[in-house]
């Protein structure tokens, strides 16, 4: 068994839509995991948008536009008068349900039904075009086995038990479609899974399905040794350790959502990245295996605020930092980076909901800057246990910019800094020369 997971780009014309079917078809049995098609979630979040303001004309002209483009999709990707109307009639029973939310008062409850109507339809989609292809599929609702827990964690044992009795009633078959993202909380409710969660929906069912792989299909060929959208020539990466893609994924690299890599390390299931657009390209594979030491890789990543917290007289004090700490637990605000001297603690978050709160929280132990507009910049490899100079060479990289926070030795994997996000792109480029390109 192995997992295919495809995301929006992937799914987002008819062209696309075929070519999963396309790399789907063949003997090997498998689990295809679909995103939205690309936009979708978009025009989804943007209606439920207009719905908490009551502003129910423009929810009402956002829903007919996106349903007029599904239309078209489903008048090009069926050939046969049968498909093009069961295709129109799965439309038109998912857009009368996000109708429905119009005539009453709007919740988030509603709202994460709302979601998931991207997910259903593009996995309905598939799955008519299989059988209008004489392609054997069975479709399995996420809804029936997906779901968190009281604190909003899979429930891996519920997870495990209800996917492969779904799959044990199907023996012959080697095509599964479900759908990524969505899934049902611990009171039955529709929840999803947070954006980008259809990653994390792949590495739970094939954690779940004991796979021998897990395939996360993207329009890139694989991660990177640098961010392509800011740097020219950049190279795909053959292999990484989870170690290394876990950092990566979370201090930026968008191929990869952050969450999805843990339970494939725990469970030691090995993860592919591949590119639709070139199937014959290997990607990357993310195994336990160490490919060699040295840096492999830079990532970012922006919208970061930092946060410093001056106190003389109470920093060196018994269970301050404990105290700063409690606060960001309250607020649900995970730190990615920290510092401290002798009179200060410097700390990093990209989440700034609670900002607000947090500040005058902290205010109680000490006066307190905030910074925005930054980035951090993340070097990412098997290096820090042997430095051989690595450190060194980073750091003469980025003689010409302002580095406002380092952080060393906290992992094997990497050193992250902070920087102003206007110096993010000649940081990047900087650190790319002088480590892969240097003679």
């Amino acid at each position: 068994m192995i997992i295919l997971k495809f995301g929006g780009t992937s799914v987002g014309s008819v062209e696309r839509i075929r070519e999963v079917a396309n790399l789907s078809n063949n003997t090997q049995r498998k689990v295809v995991v679909l995103s939205a098609m690309s936009g979708t979630t978009n025009s989804l979040i943007e209606i439920a948008e207009y719905l908490y303001k009551k502003n129910h004309d423009s929810a009402n002209e956002a829903i007919n536009k996106l349903e007029l483009n599904y239309y078209e999709v489903t008048n090009k990707l069926f050939s046969t008068t049968e498909y093009k109307k069961k295709g129109i009639d799965l439309i038109q029973s998912h857009f009368s349900h996000i109708k429905s939310f119009t005539q009453d008062m709007f919740t988030l409850f509603e709202e994460k039904a709302i979601l998931a109507q991207g997910e259903l339809i593009s996995t309905a989609l598939l799955h008519y075009y299989f059988n209008e292809q004489k392609i054997e599929s069975v479709l399995i609702p996420a809804l029936n086995f997906m779901r968190t827990d009281k604190d909003g964690e899979p429930d891996l044992f519920y997870i495990k038990e209800n996917i492969n009795r779904e799959i044990d009633l199907h023996p012959n078959n080697t095509i599964f479609i479900t759908q990524g993202f969505i899934c049902r909380n611990a009171f039955g409710e529709i929840d999803n899974l947070r954006r980008g969660g259809s990653d994390y929906t792949a590495s739970l069912v094939g954690v779940a399905c004991e796979a021998e792989e897990i395939q996360i299909w993207t329009d890139i060929d694989g991660m990177h040794n640098n961010d392509p959208r800011f740097v020219e020539n950049t190279t795909p990466l053959s292999n990484l350790s989870f170690d290394e893609a876990a950092e990566l994924a979370y201090f930026g690299a968008k191929i990869l959502h952050p969450a999805s890599i843990q339970p494939c390390k725990v469970a030691n299931v090995p993860v592919r990245l591949k590119n639709t657009l070139e199937p014959k390209a290997l990607g990357t594979l993310i195994s336990s295996k160490v490919n060699g030491s040295g840096i492999k890789s830079i990532a970012a990543k922006d919208r970061i605020t930092a946060i410093k917290i001056k106190s003389g007289r109470m920093l060196l004090a018994h269970g301050f930092m404990r105290k700063v700490f409690e606060i960001f637990e309250t607020y649900k605000t995970s730190i990615d980076m920290i510092t401290t001297s002798e009179v200060a603690v410097s700390v990093t978050i990209d989440d700034t909901k609670y900002l607000n709160d947090i500040v005058d929280e902290l205010k109680k132990y000490g006066t307190v800057e905030i910074d925005k507009d930054l980035s951090i910049i993340c070097v990412v490899g098997d290096f820090i246990a042997e430095s051989k100079g690595y450190a060194f060479r980073v750091m003469e990289s980025l003689q010409n910019i302002s580095i406002r926070m380092i952080s060393y030795g906290g992992s094997r994997h990497n050193v992250t800094l902070l920087v102003n996000t206007s110096d993010k792109k000649e940081a990047l480029n900087s650190l790319h020369q002088n480590l892969f390109n240097r003679v």
